[in-house]
């Protein structure tokens, strides 16, 4: 068993001194942009109207970054160290926050140092926590992440906050202060109780609702049900349905749950995969089987393309074996070459991929739009350590090819 004694979480405003060679590489809980971001370009302006309603996890992230993964019984060096936040929602909604998105969250934090640096690193990046609740006792959660060098993965050891959230810590005049005028719902599911209730007031109000399904939780299938928009890791469709491959489990997903207008699964390095609904269809409208029909955009998608690209089917009925048929369109998007010397960590890519959905969604982009730039920005994110360090701000010139 490995012991992190070591990363024992420490008042984040201790004034604490480091020796000059550490200084160097340890870097601060208020670390705010990359220095990528700095040059400025103008960009057209953010969506009127473009405010976004969030429930979910907000954290303090520990990123130790290593050489090699240790095994048991190991001692080992981290090479950097970073103290920052985390959590789905508080990175997605600060990815949203910084391409121009007004973003609301709501979540829970203790009265602790912890708490204290949360809020005031969300409320930097203008995002609205006057919806959080602050218990008097307790802990933040906080989670240890474990960045690998040698195969450029992360290992997540999340410690939950305590008390947690229940329905009754939100007043329900809070929640409709938090619904007003919004343009979209989002819902990473750690929250469940919670989140099922702001979602079902949601749906009343006819405000659309984004589902992040990274896996299955408690609280996940009822959310599901509400959902417009679900964006699910690589690992999910076929878990949640047992289909056979990704295609058919994503059409599955469309088949059970009528309600959604598309679903996206992120693949990492091979980009995305996205069905999107169609009323359109027609009698002549051609039944394709959707294993075979990805297959026929990988081979029509650019391999030389370093930055994100999509190809796209046309309107047809979408076969999936065993499964059923819909009419639906299927996309094909694929992600930034990021050259080896340039990816340092993916801690939090998803989260900024769905940061980039809830701006362009706001933003009407079609999905042969939409795909590329919530790519971009993902990869944007994963050329720094930490979920929130390589946030692009929307003057970001990496961005301006996708925003004009």
């Amino acid at each position: 068993m490995m012991c992190f004694t070591h990363l024992t979480p420490l008042p984040l405003f201790s004034g604490v001194s480091l020796p000059s060679s550490s200084r160097r590489r340890f870097t601060s809980f208020r670390t705010r942009m990359s220095s990528s971001s700095i040059e400025s370009t103008t960009p057209p302006p953010p969506p009127d109207n473009g405010i976004v309603l969030g429930c979910g996890g907000t954290t303090v992230d520990f990123l130790a970054t290593v050489d090699s993964y240790p095994n048991p019984d190991d001692k080992i060096r981290s090479t950097s160290l970073k103290v920052q936040g985390g959590g789905n929602a508080g990175n997605a909604l600060t990815c949203a926050a910084r391409l121009g998105l007004t973003c609301r969250l709501i979540s829970k934090v203790a009265n602790d140092s912890q708490g204290k640096g949360i809020l005031e690193e969300l409320q930097s990046d203008g995002v609205d926590t006057s919806f959080l609740v602050v218990s008097k006792e307790g802990n933040t959660p906080f989670t240890y992440v474990i960045v690998d060098k040698q195969t450029q993965t992360r290992t997540c050891i999340h410690t939950p906050g305590y008390p947690p959230m229940v329905p009754t810590d939100l007043p329900h005049s809070t929640m409709l202060s938090a619904l007003d005028r919004a343009s979209i719902a989002y819902f990473d599911v750690r929250l469940h109780e919670t989140a099922l209730v702001i979602a079902n007031e949601a749906s009343q109000k006819k405000i659309p609702i984004l589902v992040d399904a990274e896996k299955k939780r408690d609280g996940l299938d009822d959310l599901l049900q509400l959902a417009d928009y679900v964006v699910c890791t690589a690992k999910f469709p076929q878990a949640w349905t047992e289909a056979s491959s990704i295609p058919c489990a994503l059409g599955s997903m469309m088949l059970r749950l009528p309600k959604l207008k598309f679903v996206i699964v992120t693949l990492g390095e091979e980009g995305c995969l996205m069905i999107q609904r169609d009323s359109t269809e027609t009698s002549e409208s051609k039944e394709i089987d959707i294993e075979s029909l990805v297959e026929s955009l990988k081979q029509r998608s650019d391999s030389t393309a370093t930055l994100p690209t999509c190809v796209s089917s046309e309107t047809a009925k979408l076969k999936a074996n065993g499964i059923g048929t819909l009419s639906g369109r299927l996309f094909l998007g694929t992600a930034e070459k990021i050259p080896p010397e340039e990816l340092v960590d993916t801690t939090g890519a998803g989260d900024a991929f769905i940061g980039a959905v809830l701006y362009a969604l706001c933003a009407g982009m079609p999905p042969e739009k939409m795909l590329p730039f919530a790519t971009q920005v993902a990869a944007c994110n994963c050329r720094a350590l930490g979920a929130r360090t390589g946030l692009p701000h929307r003057t970001d010139p990496r961005l301006k090819p996708f925003l004009v």
